[in-house]
């Protein structure tokens, strides 16, 4: 399969493209986007045969639900049944916007979209071409992340290509995205409304507008395999490098010295070695091949370079690879819920 790589600037749409690329969608193929969190793969969420050739192209299970973006508010009124007030009360508040709202569906869109369940998770991003190709193409889009299954989320075109070139008919190349995480999922379906996926938009901040919102125990904790997921990724191992990623947490000198100690016993045994460090510790590192995920006072930079650095210890064939922790204040939730499962939650308190 030829997969067609569509150049966009966001700042000044191509239309034409745009509309060549939403064509793809409405006949049943597959493009992928930028959405302001990471690339999407994109397919007609009502369509069944779109959502399992999306299955089929990551290579992902198919009880994995898929997100629904949409770029109307009266679109999720249009396939959702007893829709809580408080879906309007966070719409109004964050969308468009990185936040993903779970909730019961009717039967415009399949079983196939949702993985098996009832419920259907929505999000209106604010990307510009994200918006663009949804309003073209006419349809509401399913898209889970644009990357094989359990590899680093894409934040680049180049990312997407590596992954899916020859797998799905095209692909929007809009640069770099913006924050570099996936979307905060919300499920609405629960009497306490429940945070499923912790993203960018966190739960001080969900609270401030609907009241009380748990935490799924799930997001720092081991999952239980049993369990259904209701959201992308909750059971499977997700966003890992192809090296053994291991997080090392405590007391910053004791992590340097902990991490020092194991990677040169790593590379005394051939091995090749990749530390994810901050700009505050990069240069106290003498062992392995470093690399800056940025300031640590900077969350936004941390969130937004994780996944590229990720990718990068794949390129450079880091065979394993030590990460210091970063739960920083407003979004160090977020970022370690996705270090945690790229690591398969291996944890060394140093």
């Amino acid at each position: 399969m030829e997969t067609k790589r569509f150049h966009i600037d966001p700042e000044h749409m191509d239309i034409d493209k745009i509309r060549e690329a939403a064509k793809i969608i409405r006949e049943g193929g597959l493009v992928a986007f930028p959405t302001e969190t990471v690339y999407g793969l994109g397919g007609d969420a009502k369509d069944p045969g779109a959502a399992k050739a999306i299955y089929a192209a990551k290579g992902r299970p198919s009880d994995n639900p898929l997100i629904v973006h949409i770029c109307d508010y009266r679109q999720l009124e249009e396939i959702a049944v007893d829709l809580p007030k408080t879906a309007k009360k966070l719409a109004d508040a964050f969308w468009p916007g990185p936040m993903t709202m779970i909730v019961k569906k009717n039967s415009k869109i399949p079983l196939e979209t949702t993985g098996g369940l009832e419920t259907v998770a929505v999000r209106f991003p604010s990307h510009p071409v994200a918006m663009a190709l949804i309003r073209e193409s006419g349809c509401m889009i399913a898209a889970p992340s644009a990357n094989t299954s359990g590899r680093p989320s894409p934040t680049k075109a180049d990312h997407v290509w590596g992954d899916l070139k020859g797998k799905i008919q095209g692909l929007i190349d809009g640069g770099e995205v913006e924050i570099g995480l996936e979307s905060t999922i919300i499920d609405l379906t629960e009497e306490v409304p429940m945070i499923l996926r912790p993203g960018y938009i966190n739960q001080e901040m969900l609270e401030e507008v609907i009241g009380e919102v748990r935490v799924d125990p799930a997001v720092l904790g081991t999952e239980n395999v049993h369990v259904k997921p209701k959201a992308p990724g909750m059971r499977y191992k997700h966003y890992a490098p192809k090296g053994n990623l291991k997080i090392v947490t405590g007391d910053e000198e004791k992590v340097i010295a902990a991490i020092e100690k194991m990677a040169g016993e790593d590379e005394a045994s051939d091995r090749k070695v990749g530390i994810i460090a901050t700009k505050e510790t990069k240069e106290r590192y003498t062992k392995g091949v470093v690399l800056c995920i940025g300031d640590r006072s900077n969350e936004d930079e941390i969130a937004h370079n994780l996944f590229a650095v990720l990718r990068e210890m794949d390129d450079m064939g880091m065979e394993t690879i030590y990460s210091e922790d970063f739960s920083t204040p407003r979004i160090g939730q977020a970022i370690m819920n996705r270090l945690l499962k790229a690591a398969a939650h291996q944890v060394i308190e140093a």
